[in-house]
């Protein structure tokens, strides 16, 4: 009963920083800090979707914190992306972190994609007038962190049917 409440607030926590993400472009740090939080009530008690210990739970949130870390310091993520898969890091712990970051890579570029070539039409069809793609100080980032969302909420409902929620 407990690993469900866990496993319900982890979803509630993936969407509303999905939500703010695609709405935003941006997870206000108080979101962060709540999922940080209940992620590692969870690993104490051995109850969250991942069941990891407390121990496991925060090295998998400092690997995910490392791992996205040099994106940011080159200015291709925000800081909010990086926290974010921290988090998940301590949510999922370190196994999936490499396919969910994959998966979600794969689906900024076709977003980032997709975007270029919305863009590219409006603007031989708009010529001369400014769209809403672009914000003031140029491109309107990939929601990054909403693109981890998605995956991580696949592992979790896989986790669910192959039992690994108890």
């Amino acid at each position: 009963m407990t690993s469900l409440i866990f496993s319900l607030a982890f979803v509630a926590w993936a969407v509303t920083v999905a939500v703010c993400d695609c709405r935003a472009r941006r997870v206000p740090n108080k979101l962060v800090g709540a999922g940080l939080c209940v992620a590692l009530a969870a690993s104490f008690m051995h109850a969250g979707p991942a069941h990891l210990s407390l121990f496991s739970s925060l090295a998998a949130a400092a690997v995910g914190l490392a791992a996205l870390m040099p994106f940011f310091v080159l200015g291709m993520m925000g800081a909010g992306d990086v926290k974010v898969f921290a988090v998940l890091g301590a949510w999922c712990g370190m196994q999936p972190l490499l396919d969910l970051w994959i998966v979600a890579s794969i689906a900024a570029l076709a977003h980032a994609l997709v975007r270029l070539i919305v863009l590219r039409m409006r603007s031989q069809v708009f010529v001369g007038r400014q769209t809403n793609d672009v914000a003031p100080g140029g491109w309107r980032g990939t929601p990054f962190a909403a693109c981890l969302m998605a995956p991580a909420l696949g592992w979790l409902a896989f986790q669910a049917m192959t039992g690994g929620l108890r």
